[in-house]
């Protein structure tokens, strides 16, 4: 693995131009997509629809103009970004759902790059905290590890070597072949399998969790260990001014100079083959005509869009089990902690975790107020999807009360929830085998997803990397088959 370049050097005071401000560049990177391919119409390039306006969509359709063809780019929310979109909390306008990047997501500093933006970022060096027993513990070091009450030294010794030799794993196939609870308990055992791996596997995958294979945790480890800038230590953390809405309207604002059309508010109902393309027909009874499509939806929503797939596809596509979330966003009058992500071992807390932003981003960007994301992870079907806001909010901050004795109820100056079902695949047993290719029976139509992110965690950068691969692949004479 090559070494990540080091974060630019800037001045940490400096205030970066507004989004109004910031100049589109254009798209120099060439390289990371082949010659284009020319349609059956002579030298015509192909017309693509994209139905799915996320961070993967807009770079599926960003590579696709770098490649000569035209593009449009069909979203159903008033506003591009998906899961990476922002909203407003009080007065405050930043990300829906929790995001940070690290020194080692190179495919999300090349797209800032690509963007004018990386020069901009700003890198920070965050604490992580546990919750157990009803304390909080620092565990951001590695004194701090071993001294964690909740494990003994054997303990210790042994998650220290499982995160070690995990790390150092290249073939992640194998480990789809055993449970990730078997993989854990023959490296952990069975007292730190019970005390620290549990808990965080629950955190992620709730009843599921049994399902996973050692893949799961595998990529959890790879992803965070490449964070730190030596072995167990400093975690190096970055995000851009002004969040994701920032990254977001740099993106639209280049994908428009390019020339990709971008049509919001526009629910998809149908893509089918037709005589004369790939049709694509809307929720209003409209319809439009492509050479090729792109469907960018989970698993299960791209098989109710394709009714010409084969059963087996459909089969498979509804085969992929998903994780939702339930996120609230909290605005609060002072901070929690010192942590930026705390994971929480005991039982009965109905949040998986706090992530405390204003320990990484600087609370003059919150106007001095601290923002925590509250995450519960539940299986698609959960109940408590059908909770109100005043509901979660009741059980959310009873929690947190509980956890934080200093906080008081009046420090609540906002609360937000967001729910989506369909967040995160399971990488269950034999996972890539059965996950079904990318090109599917019907000419034209294409479905990409988080599911083909194999090797991976769903993160931006890995959605990224996604997109530049599934370009290859769909562009190449004979796209790869999974």
């Amino acid at each position: 693995m090559k070494p990540n370049p080091p974060p630019t050097q800037q001045n940490p005071d400096s205030v970066p131009p507004s989004p109004s401000e910031d100049k589109v560049p254009p798209f120099p990177s060439e390289d990371k997509v082949p010659p284009f391919q020319r349609g059956a119409r002579g030298d015509k390039p192909l017309s693509w629809g994209i139905v799915g306006g996320g961070i993967l969509g807009m770079t599926l359709a960003q590579r696709l103009i770098q490649a000569g063809q035209r593009v449009t780019l069909i979203e159903s929310a008033p506003q591009l970004g998906g899961l990476a979109s922002a909203w407003q909390l009080d007065d405050l306008i930043w990300d829906r759902h929790y995001h940070v990047t690290l020194l080692s997501d190179s495919h999300l500093r090349g797209l800032l790059r690509e963007l004018g933006l990386e020069d901009q970022m700003r890198w920070v060096e965050t604490k992580t905290g546990v919750y157990a027993n009803g304390q909080l513990y620092s565990v951001s070091n590695a004194l701090e590890f071993l001294l964690f009450p909740p494990l003994n030294l054997i303990d210790k010794i042994r998650l220290a070597v499982t995160i070690l030799y995990a790390s150092r794993i290249q073939n992640w196939r194998k480990l789809e072949q055993i449970s990730v609870v078997d993989w854990l308990r023959r490296w952990s055992g069975d007292r730190t399998l019970k005390k620290f791996w549990l808990p965080l596997l629950r955190s992620k995958l709730g009843d599921n969790y049994p399902k996973a294979s050692a893949a799961f945790i595998w990529a959890i480890i790879a992803r965070l260990y490449a964070a730190r800038r030596t072995g167990l230590k400093k975690e190096m953390f970055g995000y851009l001014p002004g969040g994701y809405a920032r990254l977001l309207e740099q993106f639209s604002k280049a994908l428009t100079a390019q020339g990709v059309k971008i049509n919001l508010g526009q629910p998809v109902q149908r893509v089918q083959a037709a005589p004369s393309g790939t049709e694509i027909t809307f929720r209003d009874g409209s319809s439009q005509i492509f050479d090729q499509v792109i469907i960018t939806a989970a698993a299960p929503l791209a098989a109710q869009l394709c009714p010409q797939l084969t059963e087996t596809e459909i089969h498979r596509l509804h085969s992929i089990q998903y994780q939702g979330i339930i996120c609230a966003s909290l605005l609060l009058r002072r901070p929690l902690a010192t942590y930026y992500v705390t994971n929480i071992t005991d039982d009965g807390i109905p949040f998986t975790g706090v992530i405390e932003m204003t320990t990484l981003v600087k609370p003059e960007e919150f106007g001095g107020r601290t923002l925590v994301y509250l995450p519960k992870y539940v299986p698609v079907e959960d109940t408590a999807f059908q909770l109100t806001d005043e509901e979660l909010k009741a059980q959310f901050m009873t929690a947190l009360l509980k956890m934080y004795p200093h906080l008081h109820p009046d420090d609540l100056l906002s609360f937000q929830v967001s729910r989506v079902k369909y967040v995160l695949p399971i990488s269950t047993l034999n996972y890539s085998r059965n996950l079904p290719p990318m090109t599917t029976s019907i000419p034209g139509i294409h479905i990409v997803n988080s599911a083909h992110i194999l090797n991976g965690t769903l993160n931006i950068n890995e959605t990224i990397q996604l997109a530049e691969r599934a370009i290859k692949e769909i562009l190449s004479p004979q796209p790869t088959q999974l």
